[in-house]
């Protein structure tokens, strides 16, 4: 599906190993108590997967975005919950790899299993207008000082680092934001309630508060007031192909599990199974469909961040909303095809169902990706 090479499809077999034996086990639990999937993000780092984007030198596997993609989508299979929080990994190591003359021991601690990353980026005051913060950084003899109030960070009192966006201390526009590690341990950082949302319940996506963070200039990621570049550039496309690769482990989930459903429930009075009533089969047809065409869709998105081309940009702004939006229809007619066993739990659909709506209102909303990619289409700028 994702055109692998031999030593790629190598680690995919490790993650789904890992995924089956450590992950999938917990998910219901994970769900069912909204809890951080502790001992998913402890098995990846053991195998060494917090490491599959740092870059060799420091000691990881320096793959690919196409590589994450399908990775992302076998984890998510088994653990919605845990690939949101892998993904958010992920974006947040691709920032340290930016900036690896800052962030080398960060990188080489992510390597070793050691470091779990996130962004945070969305705050109170724009809400999912990720690209303009409210807060900003003040200087200070050499060193700034960030207070803001962010919401939605994935991980939030979970993550051992933090990329945070603020506006500059000189910033003149909303958009001249400025890029920074921080790090758990950092005095002033605290997170709030714990995350108890009705779908990836598992992702601890919480609101975080920076209260007088203290930070050496080192820790900046980006030159003053050019955090947007960082954002659009670096995590964007990453966060972009990666969230569509979650929502089709998902879509792919539901298939799987209706279509286990519809050959062995019995309908003892006809002496038949549901997957005789051709109506379910064409629902099931449908699921299978849909999930194809955004996979291929994801594909090509792949393919075209890997030769890049005058159609790139609007690529990597449908790709997320593409697979969300599919990820929506699978799992709905995967509900309407089980009928009434599809709401208990023991299934396991409900919470696909569920997590499944998550993804679609995740800055960059779907309405707020459409908008994007109309105003490219129209020539006028995105952000």
């Amino acid at each position: 599906m994702y055109r692998l090479d031999d030593a790629e499809q190598a680690i995919l077999g490790t993650l789904i190993d890992v995924a089956d034996r450590q992950v999938a086990p917990a998910s219901a639990n994970v769900d069912a108590e909204g809890r951080f999937p502790s001992e998913a993000i402890v098995a990846l780092g053991d195998a060494g997967l917090l490491g599959l984007t740092v870059p060799p030198r420091f000691g990881g596997m320096g793959k690919s975005p196409r590589v994450a993609a399908a990775v992302l989508e076998a984890l998510a299979e088994r653990c919605s919950s845990s690939a949101m929080v892998y993904l958010m990994h992920l974006s947040g190591v691709a920032c340290y790899a930016a900036a690896p003359e800052r962030t080398s021991e960060l990188l080489r601690a992510a390597a070793r299993g050691r470091h779990l990353s996130t962004l945070a980026f969305s705050e109170q005051g724009s809400r999912s207008h990720f690209w303009a913060p409210v807060s900003r950084a003040v200087r200070n003899n050499g060193r700034v000082s960030l207070s803001a109030e962010k919401s939605f960070v994935t991980s939030a009192g979970h993550a051992d680092g933090y990329v945070v966006s603020t506006l500059d201390a000189d910033g003149s526009t909303p958009v001249a934001s400025t890029i920074y590690v921080v790090l758990a341990s950092d005095p002033g950082v605290s997170a709030a309630t714990p995350w108890n949302g009705l779908g990836l319940r598992g992702n601890s996506s919480g609101p975080m508060s920076l209260k007088d963070v203290m930070l050496p200039h080192e820790r900046a990621l980006t030159e003053n007031g050019k955090g947007l570049g960082m954002m659009l550039g670096t995590v964007l496309p990453l966060f972009q192909v990666g969230s569509a690769a979650v929502a089709l482990g998902l879509a792919e989930a539901a298939v799987r599990k209706t279509t286990a459903h519809l050959m062995h429930a019995k309908l003892e009075h006809q002496g038949t199974v549901l997957a005789d009533v051709p109506v379910l089969r064409a629902r099931l047809a449908q699921m299978r469909i849909e999930t194809d065409r955004a996979r291929a869709h994801l594909v090509a998105v792949l393919d075209s961040l890997e030769s890049p081309g005058p159609l790139t940009q609007l690529l990597v702004l449908e790709a997320k909303a593409a697979a969300t939006e599919a990820a929506v229809v699978v799992t709905d007619l995967a509900m309407r095809a089980c009928g009434g066993a599809a709401l208990a739990r023991e299934l396991g659909l409900e919470r696909l169902f569920r997590d499944a709506r998550a993804p679609i209102v995740m800055s960059p909303s779907t309405d707020q990706a459409h908008d994007f990619i109309g105003r490219a289409l129209c020539g006028m700028e995105v952000f």
